[in-house]
């Protein structure tokens, strides 16, 4: 089912459509997904291990994992690339919060709301909608829309001071879902 071959230099794994690698590949996914659920809830009772593999493998056809080939030597700089950008994000959630809190709590409310245009610059719809994803995840900060050419329209608390920050925090995320993203 899987092969290993030397493909210009690295050792990359290729799954064959035939004998079922596929359905070994997309059984994989759902058992890392299982495994992720079970540790996130804690909770090991057969009918919680049910849901999830359930939740699992409806995510699995959702997304439709790719099995193609995978270079194992990019593993190191992508792994690196994910710690990095989650330490980002979560800074810049409490950066973010804190910021909000700032506008609430001020009685004068001082606030320039607008939607801002930003150029996910992605080559992948994945690249896309994790970039999405970390722009709405921060507070004050919404994507309400992505258009086909990929880009990001984002309804802002502070438009002035989002339209400043978007384009260096967009190419920072994009550099490195570049090196998670094939």
């Amino acid at each position: 089912m899987k092969k290993e071959t030397l493909v210009s230099s690295c050792l990359c794994v290729r799954y064959s459509p035939v004998l079922g690698g596929y359905a070994v590949h997309h059984l994989r996914t759902i058992l890392i997904l299982l495994v992720i659920y079970l540790a996130l809830t804690g909770n090991w009772q057969p009918s919680n291990i049910l849901l999830g593999g359930l939740v699992a493998g409806g995510a699995t056809l959702l997304l439709r994992p790719q099995g193609g080939q995978m270079d194992l030597r990019r593993l190191p700089a992508a792994a690196w690339a994910v710690v990095r950008y989650i330490a980002i994000l979560a800074a810049d959630v409490v950066k973010s919060g804190i910021g909000v809190a700032r506008i609430v709590l001020d009685p004068a409310l001082p606030i320039r709301p607008g939607i801002v245009a930003i150029d996910s610059g992605c080559d992948s719809e994945w690249g896309a909608a994790l970039s999405a994803h970390a722009i709405s995840i921060t507070p004050g900060e919404l994507v309400i829309g992505i258009s086909q050419d990929g880009i990001l329209y984002t309804h802002c608390l502070d438009a002035t001071h989002s339209a400043e920050y978007a384009a260096e925090a967009q190419t920072m995320r994009r550099d490195l879902l570049s090196k998670i993203v094939v």
